[in-house]
């Protein structure tokens, strides 16, 4: 990949959609070069930017499609450093009784398959780019949620246990990666009002402080400013993106 040297380059899944989507349009909007991948491809009128430089369809909830796309990413970027890496993408399955994945319900391959997508995908792109991140001394965000921290209604605890999880996995990424100059910080959003959420969610909105869902260009805003500069002392944190409704 041939680039300028002022170019910055960031790696963001789930990017299809909602908060995912936003974030790469974000970076794309403060002039970064931008490689995605989803299950889906992103709108085609989002390509015509000619910084959204690849965009790659991966299943990183198969282990074999998520090496595939960290081997075909690196080959693109050759050389040049990565900047950032965004690990976005995650699922919060229902069972065939439309319930959530629960401790007393829903399969234990279930289990497995909502860790594989929310905790050993992060893991595995933050080792699969482990080397294109010491080049450019660059920051791993995990979005993670508030789910994982409180007891939430309507997540499931293979959901919420999962982003435990990789609230954890992000405090061990930033204590062993610091040994490469790459900084490991967490976002955990809230209630974000995209498609996927449902009108159950609207009972929630009393208990958040500022009285309102938030949007995905919240959580991007806040992911974007992680990476950055500003923030170039901050590693090992996680960032509520909540409107304080974690307060309760």
């Amino acid at each position: 990949m041939s680039e300028r040297s002022d170019i910055r380059s960031v790696v963001v899944t789930g990017a299809s959609r909602g908060i995912g989507h936003a974030i790469a349009r974000r970076f794309l909007a403060e002039g970064w070069r931008v490689i995605t991948c989803a299950r889906a491809d992103v709108p085609k009128e989002c390509m015509i930017d000619r910084n959204w430089a690849r965009h790659i369809v991966a299943d990183l909830a198969d282990p074999a499609s998520a090496e595939a796309f960290v081997t075909q990413a690196n080959a693109f970027l050759g050389d040049s450093p990565l900047h950032a890496l965004v690990n976005n993408a995650g699922v919060s399955p229902k069972t065939p009784y439309r319930e959530r994945l629960g401790v007393l319900n829903g399969s234990i391959d279930g289990w497995k398959d909502v860790f594989e997508l929310n905790f050993f995908a992060p893991l595995r792109l933050a080792r699969g780019f482990a080397s294109a991140l010491h080049r450019g001394k660059g920051a791993i965000v995990n979005v993670t949620s508030i789910a994982g921290h409180y007891v939430h209604p309507f997540a499931g605890s293979a959901y919420s246990t999962s982003k435990a999880a990789l609230s954890g996995l992000t405090r061990e990424m930033a204590a062993e990666m610091a040994q490469l100059g790459v900084r490991v910080n967490a976002v955990a959003p809230g209630e974000i009002r995209t498609e996927m959420i449902s009108a159950e969610y609207e009972a929630l909105v009393p208990r958040i402080p500022l009285e309102r869902m938030g949007t995905p260009d919240d959580v991007a805003g806040t992911i974007f400013r992680l990476c950055g500069d500003d923030f170039a002392y901050v590693t090992g944190t996680e960032v509520f993106v909540t409107g304080g409704q974690h307060l309760y």
